[in-house]
């Protein structure tokens, strides 16, 4: 008797982000990501996933990035799947959220190495990604197999992994879930840049800036950071973070990612940030991480040229009070679409003031529309399913044997 498995698309088949799918198999499930949606209201309480909790084996979560994770608080309790750099990341992060952290409590997803729950064989493989510890699912039970690409690209640090998986695929993938982020992008934004290309942009504008260098960046985006230290280095710059930053490249551990104790490096703790520590006695914390501690008055102030720090909004009386902003310049190197929400403007408004220059270093953490064909190709899957789009009706233009499945229908593998 065939019993066969079915999937349904909770969130994603024509938005991208608050990614969520649920897979079911002899009456058993388990959900691929448990997202937060990107157009919830700040404050919001999202809508809870409607998924049978007494049944529900494990969750798996591709990646450390919100709109994958951030509904695991909203979905019945089960064991949470992730890779072992990711789930450190969220438990080094978690203190500093306006949010409580949901239980993580799970197996490790390894590269390449099988876990069985259930009646599910879920394989991951390690993928480049903006977020650290990223992986595609192959997902099986009873005889059928699909691939949930999570999200991807091909031009990050580690872009080998990508082309791993496209030199050495898995076979008789039945459905290939593919994220489609770029589709909806201009003809002029398809064609990526690679780290290397930021660095050398990186180097250039720390050369060109008399004063202080901010770069407005995720303290998550590990290849950015590695990126941004890397052009500190040919430039003579030191690269400067807070306690929450210095966490994270902790987390990671990985012994080639940039540190607090390496050369070139240092922690400076913003006022609201020394509250935080006061507050919550973050004392052990600190201390770890303050062998190369500066001081914004002290240090930054004095000779500002010689530091890029790794900006956000909580250093902006900070920098203000110390007067350290002359000749400065801010890099926004994150997605533009991110320069429109209130609390960007609010930056941009106090980088005009202190008549700061602006640019803008960024390549995007999703795959081109190119890339995203040389997987389906590679793989060959006898369907394709549109995901973490917003536009599915797209295509068709692009691969062949799609089928498009709306959020909360159920189908057959």
């Amino acid at each position: 008797m065939m019993i066969g498995m079915k999937v349904r698309i909770h969130r994603g088949a024509k938005e991208i982000g608050g990614s969520c799918v649920e897979v079911e198999s002899a009456g058993e499930r388990i959900l691929i990501d448990a997202g937060m949606p990107l157009n919830l209201p700040m404050g919001a309480s999202p809508s809870p996933i409607d998924v049978d909790g007494r049944s529900l084996r494990a969750i798996i979560i591709s990646h450390p990035h919100l709109d994958h994770y951030g509904l695991l608080r909203w979905t019945p309790t089960a064991s949470v799947m992730m890779g072992a750099a990711a789930r450190r990341i969220l438990q080094a992060a978690s203190p500093f959220m306006p949010y409580p952290t949901p239980s993580l409590i799970g197996p490790d997803l390894v590269d390449r190495q099988a876990v069985q729950i259930g009646p599910f064989c879920i394989k991951p493989f390690l993928m480049d990604h903006s977020a650290y510890d990223a992986y595609s699912l192959l997902i099986e039970a009873d005889g059928r197999r699909i691939l949930y690409s999570g999200d991807f690209r091909a031009h990050g640090r580690k872009h080998n992994a990508f082309e791993r998986l496209i030199s050495f695929p898995p076979e008789n993938i039945d459905a290939l879930l593919l994220e489609g982020t770029t589709l909806a992008r201009k003809a002029s934004e398809i064609i990526p840049k690679s780290e290397d290309d930021l660095e050398e942009e990186f180097e250039r504008i720390f050369r060109t800036t008399d004063g202080l260098a901010l770069v407005n960046t995720s303290g998550q985006n590990i290849d950015r950071l590695v990126t941004i230290y890397r052009a500190c280095l040919k430039t003579g710059r030191t690269l400067v973070f807070d306690l929450y930053t210095a966490l994270i490249l902790e987390a990671t551990g990985n012994p080639k990612i940039p540190q607090s104790h390496w050369k070139g490096t240092a922690v400076c703790i913003p006022h609201r940030q020394r509250i935080q520590i006061k507050e919550n006695r973050w004392f052990d914390a600190l201390e770890r991480h303050s062998g190369q501690r500066l001081y914004v008055k002290k240090d930054l102030a004095k000779k500002p040229s010689k530091y890029a720090l790794i900006f956000r909004g909580l250093w902006m009386s900070d920098l203000e009070r110390a007067d350290c902003l002359k000749s400065a310049g801010l890099i926004h190197s994150q997605w533009e679409g991110y320069l429109k929400e209130e609390r960007f403007k609010a930056i941009d408004d106090w980088r005009q003031r202190h008549r700061m220059a602006f640019y803008q270093v960024h390549t995007s953490g999703h795959a081109s529309p190119t890339d995203l064909v040389r997987l389906s190709v590679a793989l060959a899957s006898k369907v394709l399913v549109p995901i973490h789009t917003s536009v599915p009706e797209c295509f068709e233009a692009h691969f062949q044997n799609v089928v498009r499945h709306a959020d909360g229908e159920w189908w057959d593998v």
